[in-house]
């Protein structure tokens, strides 16, 4: 062997070697006290409010920095989270409970809790229009409750048309809104000024994951069976329900971008996150997070990075929404399924 191969060699094995060293040093000083990896991402701030479900407390972070402010106790395992516009007040769901959390988020505690009566088992949750109602759907009656947060009353309940109400999402004016209901592979429409169930829609499977498009014209909805899933649109003006994508474990949930244009959909079974052009119905890509239990996404207003819980891993993978790849991570306590995220930052205070 040549001296010159040998000495390539050598190079080669310092090189891999101080590759090695370099990546420990940053993962070490990158890592949080709980040993989850820390990887801000440079010119982005803002505030994520996360449930932890098992421990039932809200963790909030500082997304610049990645510093947790605050982590406190709610009501008996939040699964999901609802965030007033303005960004200042969230309430969260209890699946063990009876009772909603209201969250003052720059005063980083609990302000009020709103027992729900026989509406208990509480899981998919919006505000309406006006930042006051939010809509509340009970696994234990079948219904959805309205409540007013500001007055921590209970306006009253609707009956959904199937079983086991999960997912509720709203029109971004809040004149309708829709449940997905696993037990009867049923999409419900409501009135909420009415206080009405309005429609009833058949869907494939037992669907769970759904989202809303702002006008209303579209319904995308998540179903599994026998560990296989896919993804569906309804359109609430006809009826008609399309096939758009299968070959999923568990289409978990299902999100939209701000311009409604891209569908982020997270499986839960296969560890991954799919994307979806809403116009042409085509797949785009797929971020593989290698396990995690991908949950619940938040989405900065102008679209550029997606929030992805991963359950089991006790993070927030951050993700770049064009490139399709992680470019962050944050330490967001254990179990976070459900996500909150305003661009508004509370570090400084209280």
């Amino acid at each position: 062997m040549s001296s010159l191969v040998r000495s390539g060699r050598r190079r080669l094995r310092a090189s891999a070697l101080t590759a090695v060293a370099v990546a420990a040093a940053l993962a070490a000083a990158c890592s949080s006290e709980s040993g989850v990896p820390v990887a801000t991402v440079p010119g982005l701030g803002g505030t994520l409010i996360v449930p932890n479900k098992m421990r039932s407390t809200v963790t909030i972070v500082d997304v610049a920095t990645g510093k947790q402010l605050a982590s406190f106790p709610v009501s008996p395992e939040p699964h999901e989270i609802a965030l007033s516009a303005d960004g200042t007040t969230a309430v969260t769901t209890a699946i063990g409970g009876t009772t909603l959390s209201v969250i003052d988020v720059e005063g980083r505690r609990v302000v009020r809790t709103i027992d729900v009566g026989a509406d208990s088992s509480t899981h998919g949750i919006a505000f309406l229009s006006g930042d006051s109602i939010v809509a509340v759907t009970s696994a234990a009656t079948d219904r959805v409750a309205l409540v007013d947060v500001r007055r921590g009353a209970v306006l009253g309940s609707i009956a959904t048309a199937g079983g086991r109400p999960h997912i509720l999402q709203a029109t971004a004016d809040g004149t309708r809104f829709y449940t997905s209901e696993a037990a009867t592979g049923t999409i419900s429409e409501f009135d909420p000024a009415l206080q009405r169930l309005t429609r009833t829609f058949q869907v494939p499977d037992a669907p769970e994951g759904m989202t809303v498009t702002p006008n209303g014209d579209e319904v995308w909805v998540g179903s599994s069976t026998f560990f296989r899933g896919r993804v569906t649109v309804l359109d609430p003006r006809s009826g008609t329900v399309t096939h758009v994508v299968s070959m999923f474990g568990w289409p978990y949930r299902i999100h939209l971008t701000p311009d409604a244009r891209t569908v982020l959909v997270p499986d839960i079974r296969r560890g991954t996150l799919r994307f979806i052009d809403r116009a042409s119905r085509r797949e785009l890509g797929i971020v593989r997070f290698g396990g995690g239990d991908p949950g619940g996404v938040a989405i900065t207003p102008d679209g550029r990075y997606a929030f992805q819980t991963l359950n089991s891993q006790g993070r927030v993978a951050i993700v770049d929404v064009a490139a399709r790849q992680v470019v962050g991570s944050l330490d967001v306590g254990d179990t976070p399924d459900g996500i909150a995220y305003t661009p508004r930052v509370f570090a400084a205070t209280p």
